[in-house]
Parts: structure tokens; sequence; C-alpha cells
């Protein structure tokens, strides 16, 4: 693997995320909720930055992508389909394009449910996949845009990444969300597992992302819609997958 990740915590619970290709020292941003501590990571490090790459349009994402872009003169990266909401780009993407970091190269994934036009950074190789508010930590994002099932249809292409690939998302919502998970699935060992490591986790002050898709897989109630045991804990024993997604969506919703 070429890529370094740095996580820089931003306004009260928000990741950004410093990526940096070890061979010839491109550095990147995903998302810039504010530029002030991005900025002093960069300075700590004594790094230039040369792209901004964002993920979607909501302000706690993008909201300091003008001073950053001012202080560094970086490149602005993202969704041909949100161009018409985001900051000035220089360079629009799609669904199926890529983005190289150097000598690391990301693969362009529509997202789309928190958002209609919200993107992935997948860097394959790097194992490192950066989701913002699509994929969360035990969680998805709440759909202010999409539909339930074009939410289940973005979980599938988490659903066929590689166990081991990691879920840098957008916030540290993980607490909040393992007590949810909880309701659908209250005698999950691997839960159970990760509910106790998350507290300490937090007691320490540490950061609970990234995690991988394989413990996604185990715990999180919204990529195991289309489990046998899941379907019957809600009640859902026939439903479709998608259906049985839209029930522990709702029931979020309302937590």
């Amino acid at each position: 693997m070429t890529l370094s990740v740095i996580t820089v915590p931003c306004l009260s619970d928000n990741y950004a995320y410093i990526l940096r290709c070890n061979e010839t020292g491109a550095t990147a941003v995903v998302d810039v909720p504010d530029a002030a501590p991005i900025q002093a990571a960069l300075t700590a490090k004594g790094w230039d930055l040369d792209y901004i790459l964002i993920t979607h349009h909501h302000f706690d994402h993008i909201d300091g992508v003008a001073d950053l872009r001012g202080a560094t003169n970086a490149q602005v990266i993202g969704a041909q389909a949100d161009i018409h909401r985001l900051p000035p780009l220089d360079r629009a993407i799609s669904d199926g394009d890529t983005f190289k970091l150097g000598n690391s190269t990301a693969d362009i994934i529509d997202v789309s449910g928190h958002t209609i036009g919200h993107i992935a950074f997948w860097f394959r190789k790097d194992k490192s996949v950066f989701s913002a508010d699509s994929l969360m930590a035990l969680g998805c994002g709440r759909l202010f845009e999409g539909t339930q099932p074009m939410m289940w249809d973005t979980m599938q292409k988490f659903i066929a990444m590689p166990a081991d690939t990691l879920v840098y998302s957008g916030h540290e919502y993980t607490a909040s969300n393992a007590k949810f998970a909880l309701t659908i699935e209250p005698n999950n060992p691997d839960l159970i597992a990760r509910v106790d490591d998350i507290a300490r986790t937090r007691e320490r002050g540490e950061f609970t992302v990234p995690a991988s898709i394989g413990l996604e897989l185990a715990t999180n109630p919204f990529m195991r819609a289309n489990n046998p045991v899941v379907k019957a804990a809600i009640g859902m024993t026939d439903a479709t997958d998608a259906a049985s997604f839209g029930e522990i969506r709702s029931r979020k919703d309302n937590f």
C-alpha cells in the first residue's frame, strides 16, 4: 500500500481525512468541514496540499473549501451530478471514473441515498474507501434526498468490497449507532463485543473509525438487512432485502 491517512476531527463530530501517496508525496483531503484544523495538520507534517476531494454538498463537508483552496491553491474535485451546489470545481467526476493521487488510484462510486450525487472514493489497492455519510460505522446516512431502495442499492456496493477494506466515514456517530444496532440484534456476539470496544475507545479519546467492511458485515444492521437472522428479528422473514432495509432505516429514523 502506498497511501497514508491522517484523521482530522472538525466541528463537533465531523472527520476530514488527509491522504498522502508515500511514494510521490501527492496529498489530498477528503471533505473540508473547517479549514483551520486541516491546515494545522498539514503544517505539522510540513505537507503541501494538492487536491480537495468532495463527497457531497452538505455544509458540514464543504464549508471550509474556499478558505483551504485560497490558502493552498489545491484543485477541487467533486461530483458532476452535484456540481450545481458544490463549490467551484477544477474537475468534475462521475461514477466509474478514477482519480489518481500519485501512485494510488481511487475508483469513483455513486453512493446516492443520503443525498443524490453523493460519491465515495475507493482506493482498491490501498484497501480504503472514503464513504462520508453513505456507509457509516454501524450505520448509514439518513435519507434526506434518496429513497430506501436507492440506499439499499448503495449498500450492495459496499457489501461487495473485500472484507479487509477500511471504511473512513464522515462522523463520530458510532456510539449512538451502536445503541440502535442493539435494538435489532441484542444477542449478536460480534455486536456486543464491538459495543464494548467502542466504549473503551471513546473513553481513551480515540476515534472509532475507520472500521473494516468485514466488521460492518458482522455488526451493522444496515449491511445485514439481507440476513435471515435480522429479518426474523424484525418480523420480516419473507420480506425482500430492500423492504427489510427500509424497515430498519425507518426504525432508526424514529429511534
